[in-house]
């Protein structure tokens, strides 16, 4: 339970990226992170949904530093990273690991299980080597592997061994923090079942917190504390899993919510349609993301990006419209 004062095991505060394509006469601007706060408290699910495209996967490894964000403010336990030295990350890592999307490419091909898992321990924690065998194998007991797959390569596993490997690798170090980005989307649905059971096991036995990425609503919804929804690099809506998935507040959650498959057959629900296409990245409306497909626009919409705004007895929204009737409501 979250106690009063306690800082939040990771913050990020206004982080926006820019990417710059197209040479020297004809360069144009990519905004794939647009002024984003999150935070998540220890033993909590944060899960971040949005469509492919929206930016989730280049917040992840701006948080990280895999790629360098523009600005914004990264904390950990309350403790600013942001102007580490690129060459003092080390120490960043052993508080904050992510598993990334696809275990075949985040996986050393020509490292074995042991060697994988070994490297961290080795890296960040400088274990003697005396020590390392048996750290490997309570990691590989711990995320359902057996002394048996210590000594394969990569693709002589399943994917789901395989991801396996990499949820054991980040847990090496003993993180505080768990980034997980789609870390299920390439299995099959038994192998996915599993993984969400084990990082649920996990988070329970050791407090982790997680920032989970995904376009699945589903496992959002099964998984998650806290739910953020992102478009076009922006923060639309963010509450409870209760709230956004029962009470979704901004026009692009109920669309979301209402495209998603039902899972009870002959089951119908009224959908919540939104008009024409995503717009591309390069040309982003001036004002909200939505409002060039949202049946409730208005001239404010356009003017500037709607903040998120929460009311007693709601949750954030970046819909002026909502949260005004939310307003006249309370």
């Amino acid at each position: 339970m979250r106690q009063p004062g306690e800082y939040p095991a990771l913050r990020v505060s206004a982080m926006n990226k820019t990417f710059s394509i197209g040479g020297a006469f004809a360069e144009r601007k990519i905004r794939a992170v647009n002024e984003v706060d999150l935070e998540i408290y220890a033993g909590e699910t944060l899960a971040l949904v949005g469509e492919s495209g929206s930016g989730k996967s280049t917040l992840a490894r701006c948080i990280v530093r895999l790629i360098e964000p523009d600005s914004g403010e990264v904390e950990l336990d309350g403790k600013s990273i942001a102007l580490v030295k690129s060459r003092e990350l080390p120490t960043v890592y052993r508080d904050m690991q992510m598993v990334f999307q696809d275990p075949n490419s985040s996986l050393n091909p020509r490292m074995t299980v042991r060697q994988i898992i070994e490297e961290p321990l080795r890296l960040h924690l400088h274990t003697p080597k005396r020590d390392r065998r048996d750290v490997v194998r309570r990691l590989l007991s711990r995320v359902g592997l057996q002394d048996a797959h210590l000594d394969r390569l990569p693709h002589q596993l399943s994917g789901g061994q395989r991801q396996r490997v990499g949820i054991a690798r980040a847990l090496a170090v003993q993180p505080k923090v768990l980034i997980l980005d789609e870390p299920t989307s390439s299995l099959d649905v038994s192998v996915r079942g599993q993984i969400l059971q084990l990082l649920a096991d996990l988070q329970e036995d050791t407090g982790l917190a997680y920032l989970f990425i995904t376009h699945d609503l589903q496992v959002a919804r099964r998984l998650a504390d806290r739910v953020a929804v992102m478009y076009l690099g922006r923060i639309l809506e963010q509450g409870t899993s209760d709230e956004v998935f029962g009470f979704p507040s901004h026009p692009y959650t109920k669309a979301l919510l209402s495209a998603a498959p039902i899972p009870e057959w002959g089951a119908r629900k009224e959908r919540y349609l939104l008009s024409g296409e995503i717009p591309s990245p390069i040309d982003v409306p001036d004002g909200c993301p939505l409002s060039s497909r949202c049946p409730l626009v208005i001239d404010e919409c356009r003017l500037a990006p709607p903040p998120l705004l929460r009311f007693e007895g709601t949750h954030d929204s970046a819909c002026p419209i909502t949260t005004a009737n939310q307003m006249a409501l309370t």
